[in-house]
């Protein structure tokens, strides 16, 4: 544009200065940019513009220079007036001054007035504002003071969250505002404080708790077990009027114990009664607000598993009593009601996996104690007062949701050491029903005792009931006796199967196991030492067996009786059947064997009597007094025997002839023994004789023919032999099965001979000069040689 018409542009460049509606930078820029010579071309068109209002200025000024003269003529004029007027205006002013000095005064009072009327309603809107601050912190001190944390921090929150940013521009409210954290810990402080005294008060009540608790929970079983009873569950009835029945004992007792705990219902307490549990809902609560719920549910735990394992151990001399055991459940029960009840109130603080593992941990451990402790346990009546407890230490809890499998299946094992209490504890009453016994049969005079023994023992013998009184039973006294004591064993291991939640059939397998382990080891064993005594005589050992005899056919009915308690029948297939046949078999056993080796003893002590005089010449004529002493005592010995089994009797008369005549053989071959004479021979040939007619008298009935006569058979071809002096016979004979003396030993024969020759010598001084006796000597020589030879030839065959 510069280009076409440089002149016409500075025009519009002057222009646009005067006329400021455009920005002068961009203006003169435009000037600059476009040629190198603009600068110097523009200020000279700047120049001549300048001339050129300058001297229109000038113009201006000529023109109206008139006018101007004028006004200052004008003005000179006014001068004059304008003093005058000041000075009026000076007069009017002070006096002005002067007639508003008391107006300024109370108007500056009215302004301090309501200055200060604005301070007031500022002041009262701001105590307005900060008097519920005031007001909720004064609570605030209050809760604090009275202990109700909870609401303090529930309080606290009102404060930082609504009253404090309305005056936080205030010093007291920042004081506040920095207290609060302190207030916070005193509070966590405080509550844990609380918590702890709660935790120990806890653990001293943990017994009474505990005993609430159980008490609470057999009051319960009780009025279950009465109610079950009152609708005839499970009713039984007995076979025998004498009997008694535990279960209708246990049902008297059960109302009574029940009406006097209804009575006293209203003093039972809960756990609640007995506990304040405000210290833990507090506390928890707290640290909930605070935001702290984890630590204090660790806390919680960590102390309750301490106390746990404290609970957990028992007193060492915890198995002595009864009471022992009492405190170690109620003290466990008690932790875990609190546990239970914790659980239930509370979110969170206990779980029910935590309880779980809390519970196997002491289930584990109250098992171990159990089993350890009850191992000491030798008296029957504190095993069964523990499985009392026990059970009701189990219910207690299993009513609380805690599983007690585990403590069933102990009850198992203390059953059976239940078992060998009794069983010890039975074993002393059979041994004093032994050693009080007579072993003599039970005498009845009237009626009324016999009905008394019958009531007793289940006796029956049409014969016995036939005769007229006096009269007597077979058994002795201890029969009747022992099956009662049998009964009363089965009542007392009835007494630990109660409660244990188990079948008819169960308790059914129970009672004859531990029924046969009576039979089998306790009374078996006591009659074995009662058979083995030395004061126990053969009257005596015979009575044994005939009181074997009955017991055994007694065991029918402790079967019946049994099946009468658990109303379960022997024809079920898996009941097992009592072994009192071989029990009592074996005693009698031992008894028929202990029969045999005293009266061998007795006839050993009789043998032991004997005086012989082996050197007489003439027998006495008569037996010696010894064995018709032995004879006589062996009559009435085997009068005794016929209450005895005949085949026991015969046994013992068989074992007793075959004994004395091996102790007659034995004095003749008797090492010590050196010289037999003939009139010796013929004096023990005598009493041979005795011995012979006393077998063939059947001092025992039931031997066919000359039986019994066989034991002597020995000695009595020996001494005929010795008598006939039948020696060739003997020799030509010997091994022929008719040989006539065919029970005759050569080696028996050659140490008698030999005994004889040494006699006759002796005793014959002048038998070289007697015909007959050298002739008798040569052939006793010759017998000799002739049994020497056959004995060896015996020995070299062999």
């Amino acid at each position: 544009m510069l280009e076409e018409d440089p002149d016409q542009n500075y025009e519009n460049v002057l222009a646009e200065i005067q006329s400021f509606e455009l920005p002068i930078e961009a203006t003169l820029r435009s000037v600059y940019d476009d040629q190198p010579n603009a600068h110097k071309k523009f200020m000279e068109k700047l120049d001549a513009c300048i001339r050129n209002h300058d001297k229109e200025i000038e113009k201006m000024c000529n023109f109206h220079h008139q006018g101007f003269v004028d006004a200052i003529t004008e003005l000179l004029k006014v001068r004059t007036d304008a003093e005058k007027l000041k000075v009026q205006v000076t007069d009017t002013n002070r006096r002005f001054q002067d007639a508003g000095k008391e107006v300024i005064v109370q108007t500056e009072d009215i302004i301090r007035c309501r200055v200060q009327q604005r301070n007031i309603t500022t002041v009262v809107e701001k105590l307005q504002l900060c008097l519920p601050v005031l007001e909720m912190y004064s609570k605030l001190k209050e809760q604090m003071s009275a202990k109700r944390y909870y609401s303090a921090l529930k309080t606290m929150e009102q404060l930082e969250n609504v009253y404090f940013p309305r005056v936080s521009q205030y010093r007291f409210c920042q004081l506040m505002i920095e207290n609060l954290p302190k207030l916070r810990e005193d509070i966590k402080e405080i509550s844990m404080s609380d918590l702890k005294d709660f935790l120990e008060s806890i653990r001293k009540h943990s017994d009474k708790i505990g005993e609430t608790a159980m008490k609470q929970a057999q009051q319960q079983k009780t009025f279950n077990v009465v109610l079950q009873k009152q609708n005839n569950v499970n009713f039984v009835k007995n076979v025998y009027v004498n009997d008694r029945i535990p279960e209708e004992r246990n049902e008297v007792e059960l109302k009574r114990e029940f009406e006097e705990e209804d009575e006293n219902e209203e003093e039972v307490l809960t756990v609640q009664d007995l506990v304040d549990f405000s210290p833990v809902y507090r506390c928890l609560h707290i640290y909930s607000v605070l935001g702290d719920e984890e630590t204090f549910e660790n806390y919680y735990r960590k102390q309750r598993k301490k106390q746990a394992r404290l609970v957990l151990q028992p007193q060492s001399n915890m198995h002595e009593t009864v009471d022992g055991y009492r405190r170690y459940f109620t003290q466990i029960v008690g932790f875990f009601v609190v546990e239970d009840h914790i659980l239930h109130v509370t979110q969170g603080l206990v779980t029910r996996a935590y309880t779980d593992e809390l519970w196997n941990m002491a289930l584990s451990k109250i098992i171990a104690v159990l089993r350890a402790h009850s191992s000491y346990c030798t008296d029957p009546d504190l095993v069964l007062e523990l499985k009392n407890l026990i059970v009701i230490f189990a219910d207690t809890l299993q009513g609380y949701g805690f599983p007690v499998n585990r403590l069933f299946d102990l009850l198992f094992e203390i059953r059976d050491q239940y078992n060998e209490t009794l069983l010890k504890k039975w074993a002393g009453v059979f041994r004093d029903i032994f050693e009080e016994d007579n072993y003599s049969p039970i005498p009845i005079v009237n009626e009324e005792e016999y009905k008394v023994v019958i009531s007793k023992f289940p006796f029956q013998d049409p014969d016995l009931e036939k005769q007229s009184f006096p009269k007597k039973f077979p058994m002795s006294q201890s029969v009747p006796h022992i099956y009662i004591q049998v009964k009363e064993f089965i009542y007392a291991s009835l007494k630990f199967s109660e409660s244990l939640h188990r079948s008819s059939t169960e308790i059914d397998d129970m009672l004859r196991k531990s029924t046969n382990l009576l039979l089998t080891r306790t009374l078996s064993s006591c009659l074995l030492n009662l058979i083995r005594k030395p004061h126990i005589g053969l009257t005596e050992l015979v009575q044994i067996i005939i009181n074997t005899t009955h017991l055994e056919q007694a065991c029918k009915y402790l079967e019946d009786f049994i099946t009468n308690i658990t109303n379960i029948s022997q024809e079920t297939v898996h009941t097992a059947r009592l072994y009192g046949l071989s029990t009592f078999k074996d005693a009698r056993h031992a008894a028929e064997g202990e029969i045999y080796t005293k009266l061998n003893q007795k006839i050993d002590e009789f043998v032991q009597l004997a005086d012989y005089d082996w050197t007489m010449s003439e027998p006495d004529g008569r037996a010696s007094g010894y064995l018709m002493d032995l004879i006589n005592f062996l009559r009435s010995i085997f009068q005794v025997f016929t209450h005895l089994p005949g085949k026991v009797a015969q046994t013992a008369c068989m074992s007793a002839c075959q004994h004395l005549s091996t102790s007659l053989m034995q004095m003749l071959l008797d090492s010590e023994l050196k010289q037999i004479s003939m009139g010796a021979v013929q004096q023990f040939n005598l009493d041979v004789i005795q011995c012979e007619l006393f077998a063939s008298s059947e001092p025992v009935p039931g031997f066919q023919g000359d039986t019994l006569q066989l034991a002597f058979i020995d000695l009595r071809q020996l001494l005929d032999l010795f008598m006939v002096w039948d020696w060739s016979t003997y020799l030509a004979d010997y091994g022929q099965p008719a040989s006539k003396y065919l029970r005759v030993n050569p080696n028996t024969a050659l140490i008698l001979l030999e005994k004889m020759k040494d006699t006759s010598k002796k005793n014959n001084i002048f038998a070289q000069f007697r015909k007959n006796d050298r002739d008798k000597q040569k052939l006793i020589e010759t017998v000799v040689k002739q049994l020497r030879s056959l004995v060896n030839g015996m020995s070299q065959h062999t």
